[in-house]
């Protein structure tokens, strides 16, 4: 169901601030204002309505109008919701709503409440106390590549024997790609047969058209080369595996990665697999082959090992970030955990390369 928002007016027309109940429908019309603009730059419902309780919550908080609150008032908004015991994802989503809502103020409606009221909109969230990420104080690092290969190995290896061959098949085709070229779960489990695209580029491709979007704005699509061993993994799935869970295979809107369930009688399609089973995939994956792991290492901490290792192979950052899907070069960044070894290795080619050209200029 559409949420639905008051019938907002102008705010062009001419006006006078002088009564209460004026300054709190101006203030109002604002909120209003400005949970339209998301609505018409396509924001979910849910993130709409999610914003504007958050808008309202600060306003009483404040106790004064909305456009007199400084970056102090923001600071003690948000320790208050976090002593009170709120998950930190929610604490950060409180931050992000008020520093759109604040960047509204000022680039759209600076000028009429400065002549209304007299005073100068700041934006309230800034460096100083903008949560940088919802796991502040807890940095996803993840395995070494020795580590990760292990496991894997030892998963590959144990798949023959397990009792249900093809669930078992599903679940490491879909930690693989995770891996090796950063998937988020849910775009895994919304893979379709036509999104391998073999027939697109040197590599093949694999058409992520359920990637996630910035801020509740839908989906978000991206084409993924099928580079590190992707292609060869796919054509295994596709030519020895994909048949086996029913005759959907040939169907390009059945799912990639199916449940192993009786097929829709209506759609002759299998059902598709859950993230949880997926999951679940790994973590008996990980409790067998690289226990020193268990409870650790998830699907995104998996993400984060693939932007590192196509980092050490040699990809540089904007290419990773457009695999990832990511909006905003600074938080594949963020993804990226150089070992030591690593650095060493550059530090010391540096010097290299140094004492080459020193040499060139005394001769």
């Amino acid at each position: 169901m559409a949420m639905g928002l008051a019938v907002v007016r102008s705010l062009d027309g001419p006006r006078r601030l002088g009564t209460q109940a004026e300054v709190e429908e101006f203030e109002q019309e604002l909120v209003d204002q400005y949970l339209l603009a998301a609505l018409g730059a396509g924001s979910a419902d849910t993130t709409v309505a999610s914003d504007r309780s958050v808008l309202f919550e600060f306003v009483r908080f404040l106790g004064r109008p909305v456009w007199t609150a400084q970056p102090s008032d923001a600071d003690r908004f948000l320790a208050v919701a976090r002593r009170s015991g709120l998950a930190r994802l929610t604490v950060q989503h409180k931050a992000w709503a008020l520093a759109h809502f604040f960047d509204f103020l000022i680039v759209r409606y600076q000028g009429d409440i400065r002549r209304l009221t007299g005073v100068v909109v700041e934006q309230v969230i800034d460096e100083f106390n903008r949560p940088a990420n919802a796991d502040y104080g807890s940095v996803r690092v993840p395995p070494s590549v020795d580590e990760v290969e292990r496991l894997f190995t030892a998963w590959r290896l144990w798949l023959p024997q397990a009792r249900k061959f093809l669930p078992a098949a599903r679940d490491y085709l879909a930690a693989s790609l995770w891996r090796r070229i950063g998937l988020r779960i849910n775009e895994t489990a919304m893979l379709d047969i036509r999104d391998w695209r073999r027939d697109l580029g040197e590599y093949g491709c694999v058409d992520v058209r359920f990637g996630k979007g910035s801020r509740g704005r839908g989906a978000k699509s991206r084409v993924v080369p099928a580079i590190n061993a992707v292609r060869e993994l796919l054509d295994w799935w596709m030519v020895d595996v994909r048949h086996q869970f029913g005759g959907d295979y040939a169907n390009p809107d059945a799912p990639l990665l199916p449940a192993e369930r009786h097929p829709d009688p209506l759609t002759g399609c299998c059902p598709r697999a859950g993230t949880q089973t997926l999951r679940d995939g790994l973590t008996a994956a990980v409790g067998r082959g690289l226990p020193s792991w268990r409870g650790r290492l998830t699907p995104h901490v998996l993400r984060h090992f693939c932007a590192s290792s196509l980092y050490a192979q040699g990809l540089d950052v904007k290419a990773i970030q457009e695999v990832l899907g990511h909006s905003w070069l600074s938080t594949t960044t963020r993804y990226i955990h150089v070992p030591v070894e690593h650095v060493t290795q550059a530090w010391n080619a540096s010097n290299v390369r140094t004492a080459a050209r020193l040499g060139q200029l005394e001769r």
